[in-house]
C-alpha cells in the first residue's frame, strides 16, 4: 500500500489550480492519445501532484495519484544502482569481465559490467534489433506483438532462456566499440547480481534500495498481479480485419525480465531518483561514473550507467530514464543534484505499430520543458 505525503512528512500535494501550467501540460499528454497520467513535481515551490485522463476505458475517474504501474525500463536504473552498490561492497569489478562470474553462457571475455550497464557490450537485444537501414532482426516470440503476445502474456520466461536466445545471435558490434540499447544487458546484470550474492535480485533490491528508502509501493513482481490501486493497461491488435482491445493489466512480465519488470508509484520514483542523484545511495565517485554520459545516436542525449543524461537547453541537464510495458509507463527526471524532480505514471492503449510513440514523445518534451525549462514550449 502506498504511503501518503503526510505519512512521509512531506509537503501536502498542492491542488492543480496552484500550477495551471502543469495541468495544461498533463492535458496535452492526454490529447496525444494517452488514456491517463498522474504527475508529481518537486521543486523550489514544494510538491505538486496532478492527474488527467481516466484510469479505465469507459470510466470517468482519473487515474489514482499514488497508483501502481509497471515502470518498464525505469527498472534499468534500479538494476544499475544495485550493481554499483555491489561494486562499492567489493563484490563486483566494474571493469572486470562478467564471464568470470557467469560461466556457461559463452559471453565474450571482453564484456564488462560497465559495458552491460552502458549498453556498449554489443550483445543482441532479445526483444529485437532495429537497424538504421530499417531492417529488423526479431527477438523472442513474446515481442513480435499482436494477438500472439496477448494470447501468451502469462507465459513464464526464465532469464537464462532470454540470455541464451540473445547470445545465439550475432553480436551487433565488438564490445566497447559502439552503443546500442539492449535489454539483454540488464538481464545479464540481474544474473550477475544473483551469482555474486547468492540471493535473488528482488532480495538484494530490498536490502540495498527498497528497504532503506522505504519504497513501499515498489516491487520486483513474481506474479501477474499488480497491487491496488492502479490504472488499467490495454493492448490493441487486428485479427482477420477486426480490431480488438484487451485489458492487459494482469500479465507475466518475465518476458522482459530485469529489462523492465518492476512495479512502482510516482511517489516512490521521486524518492528513489532524488536520493540517487542527491548522493544518498552511491558513493560520490560511483555516482559520477553513473552520470558520465556515453555518446548515443539520440540528439542531446548521452547514456551513463542505467541513466540517460539529457541536455534540455535552457533547462540545463537532467538525469532521466523512462519506460513502457504494454499499456503502462513511467517517467523519471531529476536535476543532477536531486533538488528538482518530475515523476509520472501513465496508462494507455499499446499496439504493435507503437502508434502513440511520436505524439507522446512530443507531448513529453513539452512536459519537460514546462518543468525544467520555465515553460519555453508554451
Amino acid at each position: 500500500m502506498s504511503t501518503t505525503a503526510a505519512d512521509r512528512n512531506e509537503p501536502t500535494p498542492r491542488p492543480s489550480h496552484d500550477r495551471p501550467e502543469l495541468h495544461r501540460a498533463l492535458e496535452h499528454i492526454v490529447a496525444s492519445g494517452i488514456t491517463g497520467i498522474t504527475m508529481r513535481v518537486h521543486d523550489e515551490r514544494g510538491e505538486w501532484v496532478g492527474a488527467a485522463g481516466v484510469g479505465e476505458l469507459g470510466g470517468t475517474s482519473k487515474p489514482p495519484v499514488d497508483g501502481h504501474v509497471r515502470i518498464g525500463s525505469n527498472t534499468k536504473t534500479f538494476i544499475a544502482t544495485l550493481v554499483l552498490l555491489l561494486v562499492a561492497e567489493g563484490r563486483v569489478g566494474l571493469d572486470a569481465p562478467v564471464a568470470d562470474h557467469l560461466r556457461g553462457f559463452g559471453i565474450d571475455e571482453r564484456v564488462t559490467a560497465r559495458m552491460l550497464l552502458q549498453h556498449t557490450s554489443g550483445i543482441f537485444n532479445f526483444t529485437g534489433e532495429y537497424y538504421a537501414d530499417g531492417t529488423v532482426a526479431p527477438g523472442i516470440a513474446a515481442t513480435t506483438a499482436g494477438r500472439e503476445w496477448v494470447d501468451n502474456r502469462f507465459r513464464t520466461y526464465r532469464p537464462e532462456e532470454l540470455v541464451r536466445l540473445a547470445l545465439a545471435k550475432p553480436a551487433r558490434f565488438e564490445p566497447g566499440t559502439d552503443w546500442s540499447y539492449s535489454n539483454t544487458n540488464y538481464v545479464l546484470a540481474r544474473l550477475l547480481v544473483e551469482e555474486v550474492t547468492g540471493r535473488s535480485v528482488a532480495d538484494e533490491a530490498q536490502r540495498l534500495i527498497v528497504g532503506p528508502l522505504g519504497l513501499t509501493g515498489t516491487a520486483v513482481p513474481t506474479t501477474p498481479e499488480i497491487p491496488e490501486p492502479h490504472a488499467h493497461a490495454y493492448y490493441r491488435y487486428e485479427d482477420d480485419g477486426r480490431e480488438t482491445t484487451v485489458d492487459v493489466t494482469r500479465q507475466n512480465p518475465s518476458w522482459i525480465s530485469s529489462g523492465g519488470d518492476m512495479i512502482s508509484t510516482s511517489a516512490d520514483l521521486h524518492t528513489f531518483i532524488s536520493a540517487l542523484t542527491g548522493g544518498g545511495l552511491l558513493p560520490a565517485e560511483l555516482l559520477a561514473e553513473m552520470c558520465e554520459p556515453h555518446p548515443t545516436p539520440i540528439p542531446n542525449m548521452g547514456y551513463g550507467l542505467g541513466v540517460f543524461v539529457q541536455d534540455t537547453g535552457p533547462g540545463g541537464t537532467v538525469v532521466t530514464h523512462n519506460g513502457g510495458a504494454a499499456g503502462h509507463a513511467a517517467l523519471m527526471y531529476s536535476t543532477p543534484d536531486g533538488r528538482k524532480t518530475l515523476t509520472a505514471t501513465l496508462n494507455y492503449v499499446d499496439d504493435a505499430a507503437l502508434s502513440l510513440a511520436v505524439p507522446f514523445q512530443q507531448a513529453t518534451r513539452r512536459l519537460v520543458d514546462e518543468v525544467f525549462g520555465g515553460g519555453r514550449a508554451r
